[in-house]
């Protein structure tokens, strides 16, 4: 038996892990989703958060784009009004609102007869059609996890692109290197999924995370 951790839950594992995600807060009334949204600073996201919630898009429970305490307080009225009880104990997450107009995939799979590997990959739109994943056993180098980020076949989409800068490779393999720290600390973490990974000025960074991990 398996169970999902929340995405707050799932973030927090990735963060001692040294996979950088974006700022957010943990509510669960509307007052306190508007103070965690000035606290953070303006625009904000604000999601439905549950360890029962896995497709919160699917769903219509994420909110962006939010510029202002009203904004906020009503985003987060709406998104607790859509909880079921197959959710079970359920917040909103507010989060900084990260903007990068290139997005990758990583991860975790733990393969039966291998063990677990780091997965790395093209995000997007353009996640199905073109395919772009590689994969490396845990455990990893910091070579491997260079080289790992080499054998994506769209080298272009971590270049300079659209007046952004180039991905930074170090930060992107510090990604890499923390994925594969959770993998080998954590035996009974069954995948780590991170979609998308938003590129930043230039940085990577998770903006949702699911871990699934062992009963």
């Amino acid at each position: 038996m398996t169970s999902t951790l929340s995405e707050a839950a799932s973030k927090a594992l990735l963060a001692e892990h040294g996979v950088p995600v974006a700022p957010e807060r943990l509510v669960h009334t509307p007052d306190e989703a508007a103070a965690a949204a000035t606290e953070l600073g303006y625009p904000v996201v604000a999601k439905l958060c549950g360890a029962g919630i896995a497709h919160k898009t699917e769903r219509g429970l994420v909110r962006l784009a939010l510029r202002d305490e009203s904004s906020v307080r009503d985003a987060a009225t709406a998104l607790l009004a859509l909880a079921t009880p197959a959710d079970g104990d359920v917040g909103v997450l507010v989060g900084s609102m990260v903007k990068g107009n290139r997005e990758l995939i990583a991860g975790v799979v733990r393969d039966p007869q291998f063990g677990p590997c780091v997965m790395l990959g093209v995000g997007g739109i353009f996640a199905e059609a073109l395919g772009d994943v590689a994969f490396r056993l845990v455990p990893l180098t910091r070579v491997d996890a260079e080289e790992l980020i080499d054998d994506l076949h769209n080298q272009a989409l971590l270049g300079p692109l659209r007046g952004e800068p180039a991905v930074d490779r170090e930060r992107l393999a510090d990604v890499v290197m923390g994925l594969a720290a959770l993998a080998g600390s954590r035996p009974d973490v069954v995948s780590v999924d991170v979609n998308p990974l938003i590129v930043a000025d230039g940085v990577p960074v998770a903006v949702d995370a699911l871990v699934e991990v062992a009963s």
